[in-house]
């Protein structure tokens, strides 16, 4: 069983940055492709980033693109989402997922295990 805790959520105003964290338990975890979702209140969970289990590939939602970076470290089971230049429009739930795909997918119903999610509210 996957189990996958995020951090690093918290206040912050527009045009700064945060540095959301994913740690993930089980070593097999480092084969996943890991992915990081978001989900406002009142509207439907919205993907934001996937990396492979390599980090070869990464793949970006339109609306963060330029401005958020995935990356993961594999000898410590973590997966990182790097925001800068936040927008109001970016204050939601973050949650972490990961997918035994091989394939990098934005699709929330093909990932398998899901964090429960960290807090990013950003002041105009």
């Amino acid at each position: 069983q996957v189990q996958l805790v995020e951090s690093g959520g918290g206040l912050v105003q527009a045009g700064g940055s945060l540095r959301l964290s994913c740690a993930a338990s089980g070593r097999t975890v480092s084969s996943y492709t890991m992915g990081w979702f978001r989900q406002a209140p009142g509207k439907e969970r919205e993907f934001v980033a996937a990396i492979r289990w390599d980090a070869a590939t990464t793949y970006c939602a339109d609306s963060v693109k330029g401005r958020f970076t995935i990356s993961r470290d594999n000898a410590k089971y973590t997966v990182y989402l790097q925001m800068n230049s936040l927008k109001p429009e970016d204050t939601a739930i973050y949650y972490c997922a990961a997918t035994t795909s091989m394939v990098l997918t934005s699709s929330h119903s093909r990932y398998n295990y899901w964090g429960r999610g960290t807090q990013v509210t950003v002041s105009s």
